[in-house]
């Protein structure tokens, strides 16, 4: 019986989760840049590489849709042990766009072989309502506000801004998750 409930807790979910990587998973007061800006060392938030582990061990696809340079996230990802965790990486450098741009977002769901129809299914992770939670809201990706760092602003400028959800733990998005995923089933 035991076994049968760990293929079940493995078996894929249908909810996709994006996920922003500066302040909603590494703690961008702890970036260690070198001299091109790249960044070459950086702290996870308390919290954050637990969730990327549970939500993967459950089941859930998630990719990172960040903006920056790519050989920053590899560096961090993985020193903190959590780069294979990503189906797909989609970063404004190779995208020649920054969130909020569809296309960012176009990208990381080709990425994934989804379509435009997959959007009500993905959920979009993030600490900058600018960008990441009106990116998504275009999209009509469900978008999730990570409340966590001092950095950015927490009022939303208008109504393309506002979250469908907020969080201010990180381990908070693994229950939020599961249960967007079983409105889907």
């Amino acid at each position: 019986m035991m076994n049968l409930n760990m293929e079940k807790a493995s078996e894929p979910k249908k909810l996709i989760i994006f996920l922003d990587c500066g302040d909603t998973i590494i703690d961008e007061g702890t970036e260690i840049r070198d001299e091109n800006d790249i960044v070459i060392k950086a702290d996870v938030i308390p919290g954050a590489d637990i969730m990327v582990r549970t939500l993967a061990e459950r089941g859930f696809t998630m990719a990172i849709v960040a903006d920056g340079y790519a050989q920053s996230f590899k560096n961090i990802l993985t020193q903190n042990g959590l780069y294979d965790y990503f189906a797909t990486m989609v970063y404004s450098e190779t995208v020649k766009a920054f969130k909020p741009s569809p296309r960012m977002f176009k990208a990381a769901i080709g990425a994934l072989d989804l379509s435009m129809d997959d959007c009500p299914r993905i959920m979009m992770v993030g600490n900058n309502l600018s960008r990441d939670v009106k990116g998504a809201n275009q999209m009509g990706i469900t978008s999730v506000f990570l409340n966590w760092t001092p950095r950015y602003p927490k009022q939303h400028a208008d109504e393309s801004e506002k979250p469908d959800y907020t969080i201010s733990d990180p381990l908070e998005l693994i229950e939020l998750a599961e249960r967007l995923n079983e409105r889907l089933a």
